[in-house]
């Protein structure tokens, strides 16, 4: 069976050279199509639930996430990756590797590519005259194979907060709330100039200030709740395996969970291929690392870090390697976040 039957806005999984979230998955058909889109998206996972995870050497894959309007009535696409590997960041440098088309090749997209998933990772103005069936198309390279985004002004791929909030596991798919449409994206400001030079090897402090509305809640993992499931799977067997076995299970929701409560995270966005860049203390991930026990919201059992009350942090970053880096700081509220960066040129 071939997977380029249909492209991934058709049931939100990787199809044939694009990725495509799942929230517009089955709105793109009629009530009528509805059953052979389920169906033959349905096989596809099948023959992809057989595929296996590596920790490197496989591609990343850009997305369209979807376009938003905003409060000045400019239009933006929005995207994002996946990059398949659980282990290896990958670095493609702007140019044929790394282009839109048409208009500018470098319209803001990473080179330095992170594990698994990252959502509305950076936006893009929709160029002016650009109509329903124009495409901006994002092609992107690495590891030896090609994959293309291709974004569009379709009416069923516009995306508001309450979209956001759900595809990155903030809520359940079609859940929504009064507190979660008031929600407010938190935002982080760096305590230093946009640009700075510093020497390779040499530890560089940045300071970070976050603020946030104080939504949504702050949402713990609870252990009592964990001790009570674990208690029932033992005088259970028949529950005992089903655990064992989640394939036995039904999914809990079609979008990934995600544990809510504000947090920072440094991260690279563009640097020199092949450097390395440590940051003291080690980052939050701002990837969808579900692994139990990662430093992730999207880890089982994961607890936001505690901030200060002024909401500064100080974060100590040494690079490798000569070259011109940006860095993002990421305020996650658990639902919406802000990101601010700053560009660092490293000298010898």
């Amino acid at each position: 069976m071939k997977t380029s039957v249909l492209r991934t806005e058709d049931c939100g999984l990787r199809m044939g050279e694009s990725l495509r979230t799942p929230h517009s998955a089955l709105r793109n058909y009629g009530l009528s199509g509805l059953g052979a889109a389920v169906l033959t998206c349905a096989v596809t996972l099948v023959v992809h639930a057989q595929s296996l995870s590596y920790s490197s050497g496989q591609n990343v894959a850009p997305a369209y996430e979807g376009w938003e309007v905003g409060a000045d009535g400019t239009k933006y696409f929005l995207f994002g990756y996946m990059n398949r590997n659980w282990e290896e960041e990958i670095d493609v440098p702007i140019g044929p590797g790394n282009v839109f088309s048409p208009g500018a090749a470098d319209q803001g997209q990473p080179t330095h590519f992170l594990p698994r998933r990252n959502r509305f990772i950076f936006k893009v103005r929709v160029p002016s005259g650009f109509g329903e069936k124009d495409e901006l198309v994002w092609t992107l390279t690495s590891n030896g194979k090609t994959e293309k985004a291709y974004a569009t002004l379709r009416p069923d791929y516009v995306v508001d907060d309450v979209v956001k909030a759900s595809e990155t596991g903030a809520l359940g798919a079609g859940t929504s709330s009064p507190e979660v449409r008031g929600n407010t994206p938190p935002t982080v400001h760096i305590e230093e100039l946009r640009s700075r030079t510093v020497k390779a090897g040499e530890p560089v402090t940045f300071v970070d200030q976050v603020k946030d509305d104080g939504i949504p809640k702050r949402r713990t993992p609870s252990l009592a709740s964990l001790a009570r499931a674990q208690q029932a799977a033992a005088a259970d067997p028949n529950l005992a395996a089903q655990l064992r076995n989640p394939a036995m299970s039904p999914p809990s929701r079609i979008t990934v969970g995600k544990v809510t409560g504000l947090h920072t995270s440094w991260f690279v966005y563009r640097q020199p291929a092949g450097a390395k860049v440590t940051f003291d203390p080690p980052q939050v991930k701002p990837w969808e690392d579900t692994r139990a026990g990662a430093n992730s919201p999207w880890a089982p059992l994961w607890t936001p870090p505690k901030l200060p009350d002024d909401g500064k942090q100080e974060v100590h970053v040494i690079f490798d390697t000569p070259g011109t880096y940006v860095l993002r700081c990421r305020a996650d509220d658990g639902a919406l976040y802000g990101d601010e960066e700053v560009t660092i040129t490293v000298v010898r």
